[in-house]
C-alpha cells in the first residue's frame, strides 16, 4: 500500500471531532443541491432534466436519428449508464419510456417500437424486449449541437463530454411539461400547443414588452395529450400564468348515446391527463358496490385504441348531466392539474417564473446559440477561404510549386517563403491529389472562395446587428410553428383539450344524486336519541330504548330526505336521513350530531318538504307562518327562526293546510279564527294568536271550514264540528275563547 493512502496517524484507529450541527448542514446541503440542479428541476432552455438529456445526446451518439434504424433499448440505457448517468438502469428505463408514450408525452421525444405500457398503467416490456430511435421533435431539440452551439462539462468520470444544455429549437418546457419534487421545492407544468407557444414567442419578438394577458390571446391554457374539457375560469388562467402558480380543473369529454326505446348511455371518450384509466374504472365499480353512486347501474370498459368506458344509468328517467356530475365530483373523471413553474433559470437558479419569463428564457437561449452557431461557421469560413485561397496562389504559380515539391528536401518551408504562405495553405498544397490540378478545378474553387465570402459578410452582418439577429430567431420559430401548424399537420397540431364551463347545477340536487334513496322509519326518544331503522316500520312496539326512555316520535322517510328538528329554543337543525346512525342499538344523542344548548329539548322533527309551510306557537300563545324552505340550517350550529324569550318557549310547529286555525289553551278555551289572519314571517318573535290570564297553548291545528274541525278522543272516536255548530268559538285572532265544547279530549289536544 503507498504511504499517501494510509489515513492520519499512520493507520492508527483514530477519530477526529466534528461540529454535528455544521456537518448535518453541509450533507444536506450538497444532497439539496444535487436533487435539485441534477435530478428533479427541469432547465427553462430545452425543458429537460438531466437524466433526459443525457438519453438524448446518448442516441445522437448512436446516430438514432427519425429516418434511421431503431437500436435495442438495453443498448441506450447501458450507454447512459455507462458513460453519463451513473444511477440504476430501471429509473434510466422509465425515463426513457416516458418519453415515447403518447398518453404522457405531447411530443414524444422518443419513437418506440414494442410494448411501452399503456393508459391502464401497464407496464412496458423489459429493455432488452424494445427498441427505439429519435422523433422529428428530439432531433429538433438537438439541432446545431456539433456547431459549438451549447457548452459541454465533463462526464462523471471524467472520461467523455456532456452538453450542460441542449440547443433547443422546439419549447419544449412548454410544450412537453415537465413535473418533479425536489428538497423544498417542485414542479408541476402541463403540456402546451406546440403552435400556440410559437405564436406566443413570436408576439413576444415583435414586442417585447407584451404582457401575459396579450401573451394569452395565444397560448389559451395547458394542451394535454389525453384531451380533456378545462373549466377553469379566465381570470384563475390569467393569474396562474401571471404569477407561475395556480391549479386548472380538467373533466373528461362524454357524449350520451342513445340506445333505442328510450335508454341510453353515457360514454366517456377522453381521461384527464395523468389518470390510470383501469384505476378510474375500479374506482366507480367500487363506489357502485358501495351504493354511492345510485343513480348509476354499471360501468364497462369497451376501449381499444381509442378510450371508451360507458356509463349505464338507473333507468332512462335520470338525468344526464346530473348523473355525470355526481361522477365528477366522486371520480377522477373530473381532476385539478396543478401549475408549478418552478424551473432553473439560466440552468442554474431554481425559481418560479410566469409564462412570460419562461419564453423571454427560451428566446434568449434560441439567440445564444444562434451567435455561437454564427461565430462557429465563421471560423469554418475563414479557415476554407485560407486554404482556398492557398489553392489559388498554387495554381497560378503550379509548375514552380511541382519543382519545389520535386527537388526540395523540405519542400513545405521553401513554399511558405516563395508564396508568403501560412502553414495551413502549405499543409493544403502538399496533399492535394494529382487530379485536382485539372483547369475545371481552378474555376470550381474560384465559384467557391467567391460563395464563401458572401457568407462571410452576411454572417458578420448577422453578428454586427441585434435586429438582424432576433430577425433570424423568428424565422427559426415560425418555421417550427409550421411543422407544428393545425391546418397543414392536424393529427398533430390540433388543439387536444378544448374549453368548457362546468354546468351550474344546484349543489343540493348533485347531493342527492349521490345517495342511495331508500326507505327508512325515524325514530326520536323522550330524551333525544335518533336513529334510521331501514324500511317503513308499522310495528314500533317491538322498539327497545335505554332504561327510562321511551319513544317521542317515529315517522316514515327516504334516505334522501332532509330530517329538521325544531327545539323549545325556537331552533332548526337539518340532518340528512342517510347520515343518521342505524337501527342497531339506541342510535346517538342528537347533541352529538347538532350544537344545542342544553337547557333546550325537541318539539318535534320530520321529513323536509320544500313546498310546505309551517305554523309555529311558543307557550305564551305567539305564533307566525314561516315558508319551510327558509328554514333549512346548512351548519351544526342551526338557523335561529322562532325568537323566544324565558320562560316562554316553543311549544308548536304543525304544516298548514285549509284556511282556518283552531288553537286550544291548557285552560281548555278553545279559539277559531281565519288562517289569513297569521302573518307569514322568515323569522320572529309572531303574534298573539291566543290571550290567557296564566297557563299557555295546549295544541293548535289548521284546517278547512268547509270540511269542519276534527278531533279524536281516548277511545279514538272521530268528531266533526261544522260552522254552525263553531259559531260561538269563531273570533278574531289573539282572543280569549270560549270553553271547549262537549266531547273534546280531556289530554286538550285535538289528537
Amino acid at each position: 500500500m503507498g504511504k499517501e493512502l494510509l489515513p492520519p496517524g499512520g493507520g492508527d484507529d483514530s477519530a477526529a471531532p466534528v461540529d454535528l450541527r455544521k456537518a448535518l448542514e453541509e450533507r444536506y446541503l450538497a444532497y439539496a443541491l444535487s436533487t435539485i440542479m441534477h435530478r428533479a428541476l427541469p432547465d427553462v432552455r430545452d425543458g429537460l432534466k438531466p437524466v433526459h438529456r443525457r438519453i438524448m445526446h446518448t442516441m445522437r451518439l448512436l446516430r438514432l436519428s427519425p429516418d434511421q434504424g431503431f437500436a435495442k433499448c438495453a443498448r441506450i440505457v447501458g450507454d447512459v449508464m455507462g458513460k453519463f448517468h451513473p444511477h440504476g438502469d430501471q429509473s434510466i428505463y422509465d425515463a426513457l419510456v416516458r418519453l415515447a408514450q403518447p398518453f404522457a408525452m405531447r411530443y414524444p421525444l422518443v419513437d418506440g417500437q414494442g410494448n411501452f405500457g399503456n393508459i391502464d398503467g401497464d407496464n412496458a416490456a423489459a429493455m432488452r424486449y424494445t427498441e427505439a430511435r429519435m422523433t422529428e421533435v428530439a432531433a429538433e431539440l438537438l439541432t446545431g449541437i456539433t456547431e459549438d452551439a451549447v457548452d459541454f462539462r465533463t462526464t462523471y468520470n471524467e472520461e467523455d463530454e456532456e452538453p450542460i444544455v441542449l440547443p433547443g429549437a422546439f419549447p419544449n418546457l412548454l410544450c412537453n411539461g415537465s413535473s418533479g419534487i425536489a428538497v423544498g421545492m417542485a414542479t408541476s407544468i402541463p403540456p402546451h400547443n406546440a403552435a400556440e407557444v410559437c405564436d406566443a414567442a413570436l408576439a413576444l419578438i415583435d414586442d417585447p414588452e407584451t404582457p401575459v394577458s396579450r401573451l394569452l390571446d395565444f397560448v389559451k391554457g395547458p394542451d394535454f395529450p389525453t384531451g380533456g374539457i378545462m373549466v377553469e375560469s379566465a381570470a384563475a388562467i390569467r393569474e396562474a400564468y401571471e404569477t407561475g402558480r395556480g391549479g386548472f380543473r380538467v373533466r373528461a369529454r362524454w357524449e350520451k348515446e342513445d340506445q333505442g326505446r328510450g335508454t341510453w348511455n353515457a360514454v366517456v371518450t377522453e381521461i384527464p391527463y395523468g389518470i390510470q384509466k383501469s384505476r378510474l374504472i375500479e374506482k366507480i365499480a367500487e363506489l357502485i358496490i358501495a351504493r354511492k353512486l345510485p343513480l348509476l347501474e354499471d360501468v364497462r370498459d369497451e376501449s381499444a385504441e381509442d378510450i371508451r368506458v360507458v356509463l349505464v344509468p338507473k333507468s332512462r328517467t335520470v338525468e344526464p348531466e346530473l348523473l355525470m356530475e355526481s361522477l365528477f365530483r366522486l371520480t377522477d373523471l373530473e381532476t385539478r392539474f396543478p401549475l408549478n413553474m418552478n424551473v432553473l433559470s439560466r440552468g442554474k437558479v431554481p425559481g418560479v417564473l410566469s409564462l412570460k419569463q419562461v419564453l423571454r428564457e427560451w428566446l434568449d437561449h434560441r439567440r445564444d446559440v444562434l451567435l455561437r452557431r454564427s461565430r462557429h461557421r465563421l471560423a469554418e469560413i475563414e479557415r476554407r477561404l485560407e486554404i482556398l485561397a492557398g489553392y489559388l496562389v498554387a495554381y497560378l504559380n503550379i509548375d514552380e510549386v511541382i519543382r519545389i515539391i520535386r527537388e526540395e528536401d523540405e519542400p513545405k518551408p521553401v513554399m511558405i517563403a516563395r508564396f508568403e504562405l501560412t502553414d495551413t495553405q502549405a499543409e493544403a498544397i502538399l496533399n492535394m491529389r494529382l487530379r485536382a490540378l485539372r483547369k475545371l478545378e481552378e474555376f470550381e474553387i474560384r465559384k467557391e472562395f467567391d460563395k464563401l465570402s458572401e457568407e462571410k459578410t452576411q454572417i458578420e452582418g448577422l453578428l454586427a446587428s441585434t435586429a438582424k439577429q432576433w430577425k433570424t430567431v423568428r424565422w427559426e420559430v415560425a418555421k417550427v410553428r409550421e411543422t407544428f401548424d393545425p391546418e397543414k399537420n392536424p393529427a398533430l397540431g390540433r388543439r387536444r383539450t378544448t374549453f368548457g364551463e362546468a354546468p351550474a347545477h344546484d349543489l343540493e340536487d348533485v347531493q342527492q344524486a349521490m345517495i342511495e334513496r331508500e326507505p327508512v322509519t325515524i325514530v326520536l326518544s323522550e330524551k333525544g336519541w335518533l336513529r334510521a331503522m331501514k324500511g317503513h316500520l308499522s310495528d314500533l312496539s317491538s322498539l327497545t330504548f335505554k332504561e327510562g326512555d321511551a319513544l317521542k316520535l317515529a315517522f316514515h322517510a327516504q334516505t334522501t330526505d332532509k330530517i329538521l328538528l325544531f327545539t323549545t329554543g325556537g331552533k332548526f337543525y337539518t340532518l340528512g336521513a342517510d347520515r343518521l346512525p342505524g337501527g342497531r342499538g339506541h342510535g346517538e344523542p342528537v347533541r352529538i350530531m347538532v350544537d344545542m344548548e342544553n337547557d333546550q329539548a325537541i318539539v318535534t322533527a320530520f321529513a323536509h318538504d320544500p313546498e310546505r309551510r309551517l305554523l309555529l306557537a311558543s307557550h305564551a300563545g305567539n305564533g307566525f307562518i314561516v315558508a319551510e324552505k327558509d328554514v333549512v340550517a346548512n351548519t351544526r350550529k342551526g338557523r335561529q327562526v322562532m325568537n323566544v324569550k324565558a320562560p316562554d318557549e316553543a311549544k308548536l310547529c304543525i304544516p298548514v293546510t285549509g284556511d282556518h286555525v283552531a288553537i286550544v289553551g291548557l285552560n281548555r278555551k278553545l279559539l277559531v279564527f281565519p288562517l289569513a289572519e297569521v302573518p307569514e314571517m322568515a323569522r320572529g318573535k309572531g303574534v298573539r294568536l291566543q290571550r290567557y290570564r296564566d297557563g299557555g297553548v295546549s295544541d293548535l291545528k289548521t284546517f278547512a271550514m268547509e270540511a269542519g274541525l276534527s278531533w279524536q278522543d281516548s277511545a279514538d272516536r272521530t268528531f266533526t264540528r261544522s260552522r254552525e255548530e263553531l259559531t260561538e268559538w269563531l273570533g278574531n285572532r289573539a282572543a280569549a275563547g270560549r270553553m271547549a265544547p262537549k266531547g273534546f279530549p280531556r289530554t286538550g289536544k285535538f289528537g
